[in-house]
């Protein structure tokens, strides 16, 4: 793919960043020759939104296919999730040696990998293989998201750095979608119904047969996720970037490690540390409300695992219009308002799927979705405020709180085995609870600002 020089001034000077002239923040979202650059970076938002959700119903095929409990079945977001908290702090060290772009199709290469283990685990037909294989495509996607994000705020100016995030984000339900409907076509309808009991009453060969069916359904989206993800690395990889002050800063020599005065700092800065806190809860009920939403309508409204998935992807759809609603209205109202707003609703709309097992219950499951949209983006934005030298390192702790994806889930699934799916978004009402405590903190203590990150290099 070639780039004209319009297009991508050369490389070798880092331009200046003009961010703080007026000119530069009334007129532009992106720097100059920026464009293509970030719109393959949005691409990798909607990648890495595919595979998250793609993964989210495995938690029920493998139940199934395997035979094991809920506890058992979510370790497939443990898998996932703990992924990208062992690999954020490696991938913040890689964007001090490689710079974003480095880190970005490092990222890329490595989640292909793992989409393409799904071929052996595939033939091997065990669980604890596929859930190497989803570590790997994880650890791929933690080291993305880890270059990704920061590097969209570095593409254009100070002053808007958190809204072009939102921005990019809101193409991430569009990836969720797409791995909603990829499960719901290809994966879910190829689940046998059979029950446990029925799969301990065939013969060997009969269940290993029936098995090797349904895993081959898993492993086709995957492999075509593979190959998405090098498409994506070729793309980056060719197209050049001009160097504004604040890209070209990314890339830093000795002394960028995640020292133990740095660790303090970040530690000690209280809107930080509560917004890693809250990014634990946000993508733990984010998790959470997807993951057992198929649980919830199968049990409360009798749909079967495929009409349960088309509610899952209803979900999304209201995810992806509530996140592009929310960057418009993120425009005229302040996000900290914004996002205690979303998360005292997530609360309600928790407690009345709880209370009502009904249609109404479905529906306030799906509309969780809304609350969710808007969270991870903005929480990213506010808590990396003001953090200059350590925003780095900073960005790698948001990403490592996706950590909460991993140890939330397994929560419920266990508040399930023991009472029900409808019980269970307690858990979800309890995440938004946490998050909300966050909203009023930064309202009270951070009065003079709209929740912009405004040093990013």
């Amino acid at each position: 793919m070639k780039v004209s020089p319009t297009a991508a001034p050369a490389v070798d000077e880092p331009m200046p960043d003009r961010s703080d002239s007026p000119e530069t923040e009334v007129d532009s979202f992106l720097h100059k020759g920026m464009f293509l650059p970030f719109a393959l970076i949005v691409a990798c938002f909607a990648a890495w939104g595919l595979a998250g959700n793609l993964t989210d119903p495995l938690v029920s095929v493998f139940g199934s296919v395997f035979s094991m409990s809920t506890f058992q079945s979510s370790l497939v977001q443990f898998a996932y999730y703990g992924a990208y908290f062992a690999l954020a702090i490696p991938a913040a060290w890689i964007n001090s040696r490689l710079g974003y772009k480095g880190g970005v199709l490092i990222g890329l290469l490595l989640a292909s990998l793992g989409g393409f283990l799904f071929f052996p685990a595939s033939v091997v037909m065990t669980y604890a293989v596929f859930l190497v294989a989803l570590f790997t495509l994880a650890a791929g996607l933690s080291i993305l998201e880890t270059s990704a994000n920061p590097y969209v705020m570095a593409m254009g100016p100070r002053s808007n750095a958190t809204r072009r995030l939102n921005f990019a984000q809101a193409f991430n339900p569009i990836g969720s979608n797409l791995g909603v409907l990829l499960a719901a076509i290809f994966i879910l309808p190829h689940v046998n119904p059979a029950t446990v009991e029925d799969r301990a009453a065939m013969s060997q060969h009969e269940l290993e047969a029936m098995q090797s069916s349904e895993l081959q359904a898993v492993m086709g989206p995957y492999i075509t996720l593979a190959l998405l993800y090098l498409v994506i690395a070729i793309a980056i990889a060719v197209v050049r970037v001009p160097k504004y002050e604040a890209i070209a800063a990314d890339r830093q020599g000795g002394g960028d490690e995640l020292s133990g005065n740095r660790f303090s700092r970040l530690l000690s800065n209280r809107h930080y540390a509560f917004g890693v806190i809250a990014q634990f809860f946000n993508v733990a009920a984010q998790t959470c409300a997807w993951t057992f939403t198929i649980h919830y309508m199968t049990e409360n409204l009798g749909a079967s695992d495929t009409i349960a998935g088309y509610w899952l992807q209803a979900s999304l759809l209201v995810f992806l219009v509530s996140r592009f609603l929310m960057v418009w209205i993120m425009g005229r109202f302040d996000p900290r308002k914004l996002m205690t707003l979303m998360c005292l609703l997530g609360v309600g709309f928790s407690a009345l799927a709880v209370v009502s097992g009904n249609i109404v219950g479905a529906v306030a499951v799906v509309m969780l979705s809304a609350c969710i949209s808007l969270l991870f983006p903005t929480i990213y934005g506010i808590a990396l405020k003001g953090l200059g030298k350590d925003t780095k390192y900073g960005a790698a702790g948001l990403v490592m709180a996706i950590v909460g994806g991993a140890l939330v889930p397994p929560l419920q699934g266990w508040v399930i085995d023991l009472t029900s799916a409808r019980f269970s978004y307690m858990v979800v009402a309890g995440c938004f609870l946490v998050i909300a405590c966050y909203g009023f903190y930064v309202l009270r203590n951070s009065p003079e600002g709209r929740g912009n990150a405004e040093d990013i290099s």
